[in-house]
């Protein structure tokens, strides 16, 4: 049974750090006035705006960081303020001893899969796969995405809907959910940190490859048997693909379809879960229902 941190209430703290890539202090305001307004304290911690080179700090400064965010008992959840890379360079040296005994959301995506899956994978604790900083700037914070994010740090059960799709494999299931970006979890294939997918619905999505590269990141996810006892698939929105100079002839939706069109549980494709504005919070090793029909599909929180 999945352990599932508490849920928010207002007077709550939300640490703020970047355990990844670098973001410009400016960049994370309009997110901290938001999480203010919609009644939370924010502690920012120091990798918020700090700068190395690509990264928000060195390794020991980004590690020093979200340790300290983790073990903070005044601090009810974590919002990872951005992705990037370089979640994986300190995962193995972070200390989850006093986490594991009083778990707390840790919120993002992208790089922060890495925490997610290793979360899940280690110590059976939920994370939420949802927007970051970013997300909130020219009135974000207002959208139904981040909106989702708020009704998730409060308790509230998702329930989203998305138009159906020409590749869509219809049917029903119940399992818990896991995934995120599939760069991440291909690279976490073989190490301590890889997630588990026997009987779950796995979620995918991804931004700026090239399309042989999800053809190849598939066949690896099918080669290491994360593909094969899925309850289901959601294939969520992979953006700004590349092509090469001969083209591969194939979309990455494509790719997908071509791989697991061999199995026979549920696919979705198109659902919001990217890189994009259409992101909505989902909450990795939670139980959902997906139901999928010519008509519709639902994903629903149990």
């Amino acid at each position: 049974m999945t352990i599932v941190p508490p849920y928010l209430k207002k007077g709550d703290t939300i640490g703020l750090v970047c355990p990844a890539g670098y973001l410009p202090y400016q960049q994370a305001t309009t997110c901290m006035q938001v999480l203010q307004q919609w009644g939370f304290k924010v502690k920012v911690g120091k990798t918020v705006g700090n700068q190395s080179n690509y990264f928000s700090g060195t390794d020991e400064e980004r590690l020093t960081d979200l340790q300290q965010m983790l073990d903070d008992n005044t601090v009810q959840a974590v919002l990872c303020a951005r992705g990037g890379y370089g979640t994986g360079r300190i995962i193995e040296a972070l200390d989850f001893k006093k986490f594991k005994k009083k778990p707390k959301w840790i919120i993002g995506f992208s790089d922060i899969t890495v925490l997610h899956c290793h979360l899940l994978k280690r110590y059976n604790i939920a994370g939420l796969h949802a927007p970051m900083a970013g997300a909130f700037n020219n009135d974000g914070g207002e959208n139904e995405y981040v909106q989702s994010l708020k009704k998730a740090l409060l308790g509230k059960k998702a329930r989203y809907l998305c138009k159906p799709h020409a590749y869509n494999i219809p049917g029903k299931v119940t399992a818990p959910l896991v995934g995120g970006n599939l760069s991440l979890l291909v690279h976490l294939t073989g190490t301590p940190s890889a997630v588990s997918t026997k009987g779950c619905i796995l979620f995918i999505e991804d931004i700026g490859e090239y399309v042989y590269n999800i053809d190849r990141m598939m066949y690896q996810l099918q080669r290491s048997g994360k593909l094969e006892r899925l309850a289901a698939l959601i294939v969520g929105k992979f953006s700004d693909m590349k092509d090469t100079v001969i083209p591969f002839g194939a979309t990455a939706e494509d790719c997908i379809k071509a791989i697991t069109k061999q199995y026979d549980y549920p696919v979705c494709f198109n659902f919001s879960v990217s890189h994009q504005i259409e992101n909505y919070a989902v909450k990795t090793g939670v139980v959902y229902q997906l139901a999928i029909t010519n008509k519709k599909v639902s994903l629903t929180e149990q």
